[in-house]
């Protein structure tokens, strides 16, 4: 008798990370000029035909022309296995990507997730429609979140059991994470460690409260810059809490600047003032330290006046 169990199954594709090189440039030179120097164990004619396909990206940007100048700072990188995708967006751009996971820059006023009123206006709707676009079984997996008006740097899986590796083991996963915010007021102490147990009632608001009732929750501070009424302040999470950093700020008598919620009284940008600026991770799959990190947004130097 014919067994039919694996009828209409797809077979399971093997995944694997993309070999991508990445070159700093360090003195002024013409694009085809450096391949040809850091590829010379391959023909000119493959050279050619590696730019001409978009296997080449130059800060991210894939580009085919072959007589870009570069300048010192640029980072030239080279994808050996396939054509370098490209996604634009003006809420989000993507910083890394390969057949396990995607790190985002979101800018603020993007989701990171839908809601009961807004399931299209997300990073998630955003992603999940570019992967699908190389292939309709291809997802796109939450792994953490950020806040609709926070800015920065997000990680999102491509894979169930990347998701799964991540989140099971977040806190040993996660080697650094680094926020700035600008918030209202100079804290004394320039330097300090800010300590409680977090909860969260029933209108969505995150309190501080006794340990048996919150999850421990620590946020390092230092206070970069203070400009009459605000300061510049660089964060450093040692756990992952939801509203972490306005909750902590705010009972500290230094709320985020445009945070209403937490007890803010001014926006001088309109938008709340904080930014994921650095996620430092271990890959779920090859075990490699990942680093990125993302620069001040404009109305932040427009405020501080940087």
């Amino acid at each position: 008798m014919r067994n039919n169990k694996s009828q209409g199954k797809r077979p399971q594709r093997k995944l694997r990370a993309d070999l991508i090189r990445s070159y700093q440039i360090t003195e002024p030179t013409i694009l085809l000029d450096f391949l040809f120097t850091v590829m010379n164990d391959k023909s000119k004619n493959t050279v050619k035909s590696l730019l001409k396909h978009k296997h080449i990206a130059i800060n991210g940007a894939p580009t085919t022309q072959f007589d870009t100048p570069l300048n010192p700072g640029d980072e030239i990188s080279i994808n050996f296995d396939r054509p370098f995708r490209v996604f634009k967006s003006s809420k989000m751009r993507i910083m890394f990507e390969d057949d396990y996971i995607i790190v985002i820059d979101k800018t603020s006023g993007l989701l990171s997730m839908g809601t009961d009123r807004d399931k299209e206006n997300t990073a998630y709707y955003l992603l999940s429609d570019y992967v699908k676009r190389q292939d309709p079984r291809n997802k796109i997996f939450i792994v953490h979140r950020l806040d609709r008006e926070t800015s920065g740097v997000m990680l999102f899986a491509k894979t169930a059991n990347a998701q799964t590796i991540l989140q099971r083991d977040w806190d040993n996963m996660v080697l650094d994470r680094k926020y700035y915010a600008i918030v209202e007021g100079t804290p004394e102490k320039p330097v300090g460690e800010l300590r409680s147990y977090l909860a969260e009632n029933n209108a969505m608001n995150v309190y501080s409260t006794n340990e048996h009732d919150g999850k421990l929750a620590i946020t390092q501070y230092r206070v970069e810059k203070t400009k009459g009424r605000y300061s510049l302040v660089e964060l450093t999470l040692l756990t992952g809490r939801k509203n972490q950093i306005r909750v902590h700020m705010s009972e500290f008598g230094f709320p985020v600047a445009g945070d209403k919620k937490y007890g803010a009284r001014t926006s001088p940008a309109k938008r709340l003032m904080l930014h994921a600026s650095k996620l430092q991770f271990v890959h779920p799959m090859t075990r490699e330290n990942m680093t990125f990190e993302t620069p001040l947004p404009a109305k932040f130097k427009m405020v501080m006046e940087l």
